[in-house]
């Protein structure tokens, strides 16, 4: 099956904007011209690649082949370079996941360092971000999953640490005589979101019982950290994100020498290896000296 570029960059085009409008835009051409490339290329695959809706998203070929064609250009730019040729620095979009912990501490400190492209970066929780790799969403993902998966190499990143916090004014109200599995349980707790499980595997690592306390649902790891110290709720922030707070007294730890680590990885597809090459080595570059090993 052969995919024609003009058809695959309007598919692209149309998920990146959100619209048919906006991709014509981009692109500089009508919004006919737009639908009728989606509709040949729809033609060409046989299935349905996007959701005509407000905004517009992709079903899950759709996705997929968005995505291809979004790192087939930046591999295209690559050459062009390793060729001496001239491009256009704002083709070549590379899709990659993370977890938002990663995102608000380290990885975009590593980004940052590789400049020659432009990003998609998805967010998911480190439990769940591989399955967008998986279904070849993104070229590479960090990842908690250690186990390779198929046709993409794995390279270990070191250790998130967690530490379970709260506000002075939020443990004398909860927990004025201390911690135990009673106080806790009824403390409402901050989670990320439905997926985030880490203060469960806490909960179930320092407590007898599957205890589970009332939650807040907080899907900003910023936000997450600022409730904490507003005294929403208690929560599991990552070290490095807290570290001066708990120095100037706004947050402190519910459970001395209770930390979680979790430790993440970088998986990449070997189909895009030599493409994600540079961004690998600043990843592992930057974990080394951010994320305890």
């Amino acid at each position: 099956m052969k995919l024609d570029g003009q058809h695959l960059r309007a598919l692209s085009a149309i998920l990146r904007n959100g619209s048919f409008e906006a991709a014509a835009a981009e692109l500089g051409v009508t919004q006919s011209a737009i639908s009728q490339r989606l509709k040949a290329l729809e033609e060409n695959v046989g299935v349905k690649l996007v959701h005509r809706e407000k905004p517009c998203s992709g079903t899950e070929a759709g996705l997929r082949i968005a995505a291809h064609a979004d790192h087939m250009q930046a591999m295209e730019q690559a050459l062009a370079v390793d060729l001496g040729k001239q491009v256009d620095t704002q083709q070549g979009r590379l899709r990659i996941a993370t977890n938002a912990d990663s995102l608000s501490t380290w990885f975009l400190d590593a980004v940052a360092e590789v400049p020659e492209y432009l990003y998609g970066i998805h967010v998911d929780d480190q439990d769940f971000s591989d399955d967008l790799l998986r279904r070849g969403e993104v070229a590479a993902a960090v990842t908690s999953n250690g186990a390779a998966l198929a046709g993409c190499d794995v390279h270990y990143l070191g250790k998130q640490t967690y530490v379970a916090t709260a506000s002075p004014s939020f443990v004398e109200v909860y927990f004025p005589n201390g911690m135990d599995a009673v106080s806790i349980a009824r403390a409402p707790m901050l989670r990320y979101n439905e997926k985030d499980d880490l203060l469960f595997q806490w909960l179930d690592r320092h407590f007898p019982g599957k205890i589970r306390p009332p939650f807040h649902l907080i899907p900003s790891s910023e936000a997450y950290a600022r409730a904490t110290q507003a005294g929403l709720g208690w929560g599991l922030n990552p070290l490095a994100l807290i570290k001066e707070e708990l120095i100037n007294g706004k947050l402190v730890e519910i459970h001395s020498k209770a930390t979680l680590d979790v430790p993440l990885y970088w998986q990449v597809s070997r189909l895009y290896k030599e493409l994600l090459a540079p961004l690998t080595r600043r990843i592992c570059q930057t974990t080394i000296q951010s994320l305890p090993q």
